[in-house]
């Protein structure tokens, strides 16, 4: 119950106006519907973070190179990732950078994440990776691009990731989506997350293609990117 536990911890407030909507006086159709989203989006994360075996990763290797010596994993205000993956790629040096500007717009319950956990990862720019121009085979970035909130945030991290890319590296994204089934899922809360035709639009500004991509539920999809 791990992950459900970190999403009430991390999002209360939200839980909280949910219930107090649903008990409130209000017309039937309001207070079901803020029933139906407070309920569904824990039964997701519970599904999503405790149950489905997110966090194994071995349903990424379909979207990896064929061979990882050297990755990046990208986080963004919260690193609960690089610790799982020595499993997936036991042959690879990896750094974790954190890529969330505190300057800019940040969400709440990142900043609640952050208080709670402290960083482990090496504060960043977007724009500015401090790594070698093609020396890295795969950039992972795992449920956290999506908190870079504006779109120039967005295009400098593919952009560099291209960058820092070796020829046949793959970038690597891991995101909820704003679709159907997370809608369906978590209400107003998924337009916190980007559509699928957000990334396809900031990975060819950076130069970049999709190559393959794999779902961990209907909520999750991992979407590989290489040099167009």
């Amino acid at each position: 119950m791990r992950g459900v536990a970190q999403v009430l911890a991390f999002n209360w407030p939200k839980v909280l106006a949910g219930a107090v909507v649903a008990a409130a006086p209000l017309p039937k159709p309001a207070r079901a519907g803020a029933a139906w989203f407070t309920v569904a989006s824990l039964a997701a994360s519970w599904w999503v973070y405790d149950v489905s075996g997110l966090y194994r990763w071995t349903w990424l290797r379909p979207v990896l190179p064929a061979r990882v010596r050297r990755h990046v994993l990208v986080t963004a205000g919260f690193d609960e990732v690089s610790p799982t993956l020595p499993a997936l790629l036991p042959e690879s040096a990896g750094v974790v950078l954190d890529v969330l500007d505190p300057r800019g717009p940040v969400e709440a319950s990142i900043r609640r994440a952050r208080r709670r956990y402290p960083a482990r990862a090496l504060p960043v720019r977007a724009e500015a990776l401090p790594l070698a121009t093609g020396g890295v085979d795969v950039v992972l970035a795992v449920l956290a691009a999506h908190e870079l909130r504006t779109p120039a945030g967005r295009e400098a991290l593919f952009r560099e990731a291209r960058r820092v890319l070796r020829p046949g590296g793959r970038l690597v994204l891991v995101e909820h989506h704003r679709d159907l089934p997370n809608v369906l899922a978590f209400g107003p809360g998924a337009w916190h997350f980007y559509p699928r035709a957000e990334w396809e639009r900031v990975a060819a500004r950076a130069g970049l293609a999709r190559v393959a991509w794999v779902r961990r539920t209907p909520l999750v999809t991992a979407t590989a990117f290489e040099a167009a």
